[in-house]
């Protein structure tokens, strides 16, 4: 009988232990894991804690020619909403990678993520209601999670969509984003606002927290798909329309003109870049800009695994 009671006790000790390990190996970094829209095995602790990357939540901007410490060949995230142009500096989003800002009443969230070379901005409201977002420390697909405030729920950033939590498969609408360099984003608007280097922040803005990643063939984390096609970190422009995704590599893109026409989820686009500044933009056939970003392949490849391809590839 005694037997029987510590073989019982031992199953009970082992039965409590297995179900605290299933219930820590659904949270990471304070984060509720359970039951997530994409493969939980591809969510990865990044290495900082929950907002151990500080988002800029009161961001302050001065004037184009109050900008002394950007050269023209400093890269540069570009968002303009009713005539009002910003300019957000990556070599500040590197250190932060989400902005909070607001464009009159309307809330936008500016996002960066260095591994995928993704900037990506978002009408930040959800069900009309104003959101803040964080970082969570988190990544899928080598690309950041970021996290709501008010839900605590995980946000993919090249998805637009979150993906655990309260808010679970609700999608943010996306906002025409430029990324481009300094001088190239200030000829086309002269009197755009930039992002101040936040005061007091303990970082030196010169100094790239990345040096060398983007050259090389390294991805951080796991991914769920790769493609030969082109070097991992070989810079396209991605756009989903219609249910199409479709990938325009600068490397496909001809030298000897600055547009070209093309295609996409059965609409007719044109697509205006410049190979120098590695910019692009996305428009309809009135002239209006469809959402686009540019990102490294194997990113926007290990989300759109059926994209198609400008030139063939």
């Amino acid at each position: 009988m005694a037997a029987r009671s510590t073989i019982s006790c031992l199953a009970y000790v082992l039965l409590l232990v297995a179900v605290t390990f299933s219930a820590q190996a659904d949270r990471l970094n304070g984060f509720d894991l359970s039951d997530p829209l994409v493969p939980r095995k591809l969510i990865r602790a990044g290495g900082p804690p929950r907002d151990g990357i500080p988002s800029i939540d009161a961001p302050r901007f001065i004037k184009a020619g109050e900008a002394h410490k950007l050269r023209d060949t400093d890269r540069v995230l570009g968002v303009t909403i009713k005539g009002l142009a910003k300019a957000y500096p990556v070599k500040v989003l590197n250190y932060h990678e989400i902005v909070n800002d607001r464009f009159g009443q309307l809330p936008v969230a500016v996002t960066f993520c260095p591994l995928c070379g993704s900037g990506v901005a978002f009408d930040a409201r959800v069900h009309g209601e104003a959101r803040e977002f964080g970082v969570s420390g988190l990544l899928y697909n080598s690309d950041v999670l970021m996290y709501d405030r008010a839900s605590d729920s995980l946000w993919s950033q090249i998805l637009g969509q979150a993906v655990t939590g309260p808010a679970r498969g609700t999608e943010l609408q996306t906002v025409p984003v430029r990324h481009t360099t300094w001088g190239e984003w200030r000829r086309r608007h002269p009197a755009t606002l930039v992002l101040a280097e936040p005061r007091f922040a303990g970082r030196n803005y010169n100094v790239d927290p990345y040096v060398g990643y983007a050259e090389s063939a390294r991805i951080w984390a796991p991914v769920a798909h790769r493609d030969n096609r082109y070097r991992p970190k070989e810079v396209v422009v991605g756009a989903v329309a219609n249910g199409e995704a479709r990938a325009w590599p600068f490397a496909e893109l001809p030298d000897d003109r600055s547009v070209v026409t093309d295609s996409i989820g059965g609409q007719t686009v044109r697509l205006e870049y410049d190979h120098a500044a590695q910019a692009a933009a996305l428009l309809d056939e009135d002239g209006q800009e469809i959402p686009s970003f540019t990102a490294f392949w194997f990113a926007w490849v290990a989300f759109h695994p059926d994209t198609s391809v400008y030139g063939g590839g």
